[in-house]
C-alpha cells in the first residue's frame, strides 16, 4: 500500500513564530462544551482519567518534569522523551535513563523510533519484558538525525513501509500501540490520513497528530483542518490532536473544531505546567479556570521540586547542566527576575541553586518580560537542511 497523495487542508506556513506569548486568560463560555465528550477515556484498555496528555518532547519530558508536572494534577497519560529503539536494546546508557519510570509515573507511554523494523520489534519487546504499559512509534519527528536514518516522519514517505513496520510491531507484543505523526513530509504529501486508516487495520490503539507538515517543522499555524481530516480517516480508535495548545481555551478549541478525543500538550507545559489544571477547571465549568494563578510559594516551590527531582535521579553535575535549559521557559511563568533566569542558566551546584531559588522567592514577581525567552531550540537555516 502506498498513500496517494491528498489534499492540502489550507495548511498556512506562513508567520514563522520564534516564542509563544503567555496567551489571553480563559474566558470561553460554558456552551462550547456543549456537545464535546468530557472526562475519562480508554486508550488500549487503559482507563486515563483525563483527555489531556503531555506530549514527548526530546531533552524536555525526562522523568523528572513527568513527575513533578502529575504533582500539580490533571494530565491524563505522559509519555517518555523518544527513545532510539537499537539504543534502547542495546543498553546504551542513555537510552535506559529516557525509559526510567517510578510507581508515581503512571500511566505512562514510551515512544520509540527508528527505521528498521528488527530494531523496533526488538524495542517492543524489550519493553514488553520489562514491564511498560504502552508503546508509541514515533513517525513526526522533523530532525534530519532521525529522519536520515529513515525514521521520524521520513517514514511517511514510504506507506507500504510504514504499515509494515507499524504491524510487525503491533503483532509482536500484547502491549497497546500507538502512532504519533504529522500531517504528511511537506504540502504536497499529506499522508496521514491514509496511513491512519491503514494503521486503524493493523490494530494500533490511537493515533496522534501533530497538525503540520515535516517541512514547516516548529514555523506556520497549525492546521485544524488536517486534525479534522484525520479523526474522520479511522473508524473507531481514538485520535489525538497536537500543536499550538498554549491555554485551556486552544485545548478546548482544538477539541470542539476537530473531533479529536483528546489533545497532547508539549511545549505548552513547559511555559504552563499548570495548564493541565486550567483544562479540569475550564472542562468542570468552574469559573475559577478564568483567573486561576499558582501563589508565588508554589511557583517557587514547582521550580525546587523540579530540580530535587532531577537531582535524585542523575545526581548532582548532570542535574546542574540539564535544568538549566528550562530556565527560558519557567522564567515568565514563574515570575523570576531576568537576572535570576540568566543565572540559572548558569549555576554549577545544588547549594548555589538554592541561593538563586531563595532569591528568587524574595523577589517573585518584580519582572518586567511577560514573554517567555525561548522556545525548543531548532537548528538555524533552512529545514531541508535539519
Amino acid at each position: 500500500m502506498t498513500p496517494e497523495l491528498s489534499t492540502d487542508f489550507s495548511t498556512s506556513p506562513v508567520a514563522i513564530k520564534t516564542v509563544f506569548p503567555a496567551g489571553e486568560p480563559l474566558r470561553a463560555p460554558a456552551s462550547s462544551l456543549d456537545g464535546m465528550v468530557t472526562g475519562p477515556i480508554e486508550l488500549g484498555g487503559r482507563h486515563l482519567a483525563s483527555r489531556y496528555f503531555l506530549a514527548p518532547l526530546a531533552g524536555y519530558t525526562h522523568l523528572a518534569f513527568r513527575r513533578v508536572i502529575r504533582e500539580i494534577g490533571g494530565v491524563g497519560l505522559c509519555t517518555t522523551d523518544l527513545v532510539q529503539a537499537s539504543h534502547l536494546v542495546s543498553g546504551t546508557r542513555w537510552a535506559r535513563e529516557l525509559v526510567q519510570t517510578h510507581p508515581s509515573d503512571q500511566p505512562l507511554t514510551v515512544q520509540i523510533y527508528g527505521g528498521q523494523v528488527r530494531h523496533m520489534v526488538a524495542a517492543a519487546r524489550w519493553l514488553e519484558d520489562h514491564g511498560y504499559q504502552a508503546i508509541d512509534i514515533n513517525m513526526g519527528c522533523p530532525m534530519a538525525k532521525m529522519t536520515g536514518s529513515g525514521g521520524g516522519a521520513r517514514l511517511m514517505c514510504n506507506g507500504d513501509g510504514a504499515c509494515q513496520l507499524v504491524g510487525e510491531v503491533v503483532r509482536a507484543v500484547k502491549l497497546p500501540v500507538s502512532v504519533k505523526m504529522r500531517l504528511g513530509w511537506d504540502r504536497s504529501r499529506l499522508t496521514a490520513p491514509l496511513l491512519a486508516e491503514e494503521f486503524e487495520q493493523l490494530g494500533v490503539c490511537a493515533i496522534t497528530i501533530h497538525g503540520r507538515t515535516r517541512q514547516q517543522g516548529f514555523t506556520g499555524d497549525v492546521s485544524l483542518d488536517g486534525i479534522r481530516a484525520v479523526v474522520e480517516a479511522v473508524k473507531s480508535i481514538p485520535v489525538v490532536g497536537n500543536g499550538d495548545v498554549r491555554t485551556a481555551a486552544d485545548a478546548i478549541r482544538m477539541r470542539r473544531e476537530t473531533g479529536c478525543a483528546a489533545v497532547a500538550i508539549g511545549r505548552g507545559a513547559l511555559m504552563d505546567p499548570w495548564i493541565f489544571r486550567r483544562i479540569a477547571l475550564a472542562e468542570a465549568g468552574d469559573d475559577s479556570a478564568v483567573d486561576f494563578t499558582p501563589t508565588p510559594t508554589e511557583q517557587v516551590d514547582f521550580l525546587r521540586r523540579h530540580f530535587e527531582l532531577m537531582v535524585e535521579q542523575h545526581g548532582e553535575y548532570l542535574s546542574c547542566r540539564n535544568f538549566r535549559k528550562f530556565a527560558a521557559w519557567y522564567g515568565a511563568r514563574l515570575g523570576i527576575p531576568e537576572d535570576l533566569e540568566d543565572r540559572l542558566r548558569k549555576f554549577e551546584s545544588v547549594a548555589e541553586f538554592a541561593e538563586i531559588a531563595a532569591q528568587i522567592e524574595d523577589r517573585h514577581g518584580t519582572r518586567t518580560e511577560p514573554l517567555p525567552t525561548a522556545l525548543i531550540r531548532t537548528p538555524n537555516g533552512p529545514v531541508e537542511y535539519w
